[in-house]
């Protein structure tokens, strides 16, 4: 399947309960013609069908945005559920919190955005195409870094549409 196919189909599945509110906001800015479903990475089964099902009512691939979060000790929160086998086309945005970092000298998104690193590396070794950079966000400075990465999914979006 090409990678540049027109995308007419998000699923936005979010792990954790500030990712569900990152979800919300995405899926509001996306294009009224695309198809938008918000689902838990916890719920395994509607998650793995969102995935995998669908293929002949599509013009085009499923793009799978994942937004996940990472808590204490570089861990995922327990209802970011599975990892993402069958995902073509994805995009991975991290919420981390350098908060939890305090007794570094110096902390960034980057430091505190291990679980959307080893998501992102994970759905690319599986085969899939990545649709656009992994965004890592910090919970520290307010999340400033969702806005611009959330606009520049929905232009790269929009671009395919025409």
């Amino acid at each position: 399947m090409s990678s540049a196919a027109k995308i007419d189909d998000v699923i936005l599945l979010h792990g954790g309960g500030l990712s569900s509110d990152v979800a919300e906001r995405i899926g509001s800015k996306l294009p009224p013609s695309v198809r938008a479903r918000k689902l838990s990475m916890s719920r395994t089964k509607e998650f793995k069908a969102a995935l995998l099902d669908d293929d002949d009512v599509r013009s085009g691939p499923a793009l799978a945005i994942f937004i996940v979060q990472t808590i204490k000790n570089e861990s995922p929160p327990e209802d970011a559920g599975p990892g993402g086998g069958g995902v073509r086309l994805f995009a991975v945005l991290g919420l981390g919190d350098s908060n939890l970092l305090l007794d570094r000298r110096h902390t960034s998104a980057k430091d505190c955005n291990q679980v959307a690193r080893a998501l992102d590396s994970r759905l690319e070794g599986l085969g899939g195409t990545r649709f656009c950079d992994r965004g890592e966000c910090d919970e520290r400075t307010g999340l400033l870094e969702c806005e611009p990465w959330i606009e520049m999914l929905v232009e790269k979006i929009e671009c395919r549409m025409r």
